[in-house]
């Protein structure tokens, strides 16, 4: 069912993280680096450059189930629920390299039983983690008597007893030695089996029992390395046909493949791409670069962010996307600064809500913003946690081209504050935005 985002009110529901000083004086290994809801909502999966996973649980699950269908006006509201290891740094020694433990991807599998599984990522190994919550027992009504034990009545036999319920992790699976190239993304298949990881030139096709043996479907690495034109920046499944998933190049380009056409996909069943009428620059195949993709929940949409812009793209459409969003228009002055700070490098993330007509993603100075893909109804959040910096409840309004009064110039912006890291509840209006080592969750009603 549509939502009409004229109604739509967006306003501040939680802040979970630490962190109170300057972006400087926060640790490295302390910063978000993936935002993850499983596919219930009712868990939120965060991982960090440290190489740990922080797992929140939704508070309000039994309300929610009891007035299902009808409009709840108070903020879903969530709790820490367990928090593991899942990587540590690793040193390649024939490479000579130092593997980071930072967790770049989180994807949780589909929900069979009491227990969670979920796969994580660094640069090189893919990990399966089952979480399951555990009980303690411990034996309890011991035989006390002092003296000899002469009838059965004398005798106390032994019970179990439940003394506390404990989160459990344990890994199941590792998937590695398959990737030459850091790995940017990996994606479950709808057919609950297999999942597929992505690196810079290659993508690898994975069965979830099998962690020693991988099957290559997409190489585009050239025979001559001097000949390389661009490198693989995400790929992703097709949510409903098993058989397809697309992925984003550096050129700017977004290729579909079929499965079923050959063992190795290298020739694409469509591609979309925008031609490009306009003067070229320096910088012009750095901003074009895609750093993220994402299907709607139905499979009929694709939406793209590169550094300038968000693009909608339809999959009965290739030759141009249905609606381009400026993000960055501001900044084409500041190209030279950003290069010079490595800030024009930065992956922004994409992503939309459930019914695939409300899109979302970050900017600097903490900010992130809102957009109807129906029309030009935009809403721009900010997320902080000072709570007199906090905007009041804010709703969608029609975007402009006008400068507004209010609107930040280029040169106050905080480009250390990013929001580079963004998810959407599967089922309502409710995002999460990673900013340094804070998660943000913002609620529209």
């Amino acid at each position: 069912m549509s939502v009409s985002t004229d109604n739509l009110e967006w306003k501040f529901s939680q802040v979970f993280g630490e962190g109170r000083g300057s972006v400087e004086d926060i640790s490295d290994i302390d910063v978000l680096s993936s935002i993850e809801f499983d596919d219930t909502g009712d868990f939120i999966a965060v991982g960090d450059r440290g190489g740990r996973i922080v797992i929140f649980e939704r508070e309000d699950k039994a309300e929610k189930s009891t007035k299902e269908g009808k409009k709840k006006s108070r903020s879903p509201e969530y709790k820490f629920y367990t928090e593991f290891q899942s990587h540590e740094p690793e040193f390649d020694c024939l490479k000579s390299l130092e593997i980071e433990e930072k967790i770049n991807k989180i994807k949780w599998c589909k929900r069979t039983n009491n227990s969670q599984f979920l796969l994580s990522t660094n640069d090189k190994t893919v990990k399966l983690w089952k979480v399951h919550e555990k009980k303690i027992k411990a034996v309890s009504s011991y035989n006390h008597t002092k003296g000899p034990i002469r009838t059965a009545k004398d005798l106390t036999v032994p019970t179990l007893d439940t003394r506390e319920l404990v989160v459990a992790h344990t890994p199941r699976r590792v998937f590695s030695n398959a990737h030459t190239y850091h790995i940017n993304s990996i994606s479950l298949n709808s057919d609950g089996e297999t999942y597929i990881s992505s690196d810079d030139l290659r993508i690898n096709l994975w069965n979830l029992n099998i962690s020693d043996q991988s099957f290559n479907i997409v190489d585009i690495k050239p025979a001559n390395m001097e000949e390389l034109t661009e490198v693989i920046t995400s790929a992703e499944f097709h949510p409903k046909s098993c058989h397809l998933f697309m992925y984003s190049s550096s050129k700017g380009t977004i290729k579909l493949a079929d499965m079923r056409a050959s063992a190795l996909c290298d020739q694409h069943a469509k591609v979309f791409e925008e031609t490009d009428t306009g003067s070229k620059s320096f910088f012009s195949e750095i901003i074009s670069s895609i750093s993220d993709i994402k299907f709607s929940k139905d499979g009929r949409y694709i939406l793209s962010r590169d550094y300038m812009t968000l693009k909608v793209w339809d999959l009965n459409m290739e030759s141009k996307p249905l609606r381009t969003i400026q993000i960055h228009d501001n900044l084409k002055s500041k190209l030279c600064d950003l290069y010079e700070n490595d800030c024009i490098f930065d992956k922004f993330e994409c992503t939309m809500n459930h019914d695939g007509n409300l899109l979302m993603t970050g900017s600097y100075h903490n900010l992130f913003n809102i957009y109807d893909r129906n029309s030009k109804n935009e809403v721009q959040l900010e997320a902080t946690k000072v709570a007199s910096k906090i905007k009041k409840p804010t709703k969608m309004k029609s975007g402009t081209k006008k400068k507004s009064k209010d609107e930040m110039s280029p040169d106050n912006i905080e480009f250390g504050k990013k929001i580079l890291h963004a998810a959407w509840h599967p089922h309502e209006n409710l995002v999460a935005a990673g900013a340094a080592n804070n998660l943000y969750l913002f609620h529209a009603t």
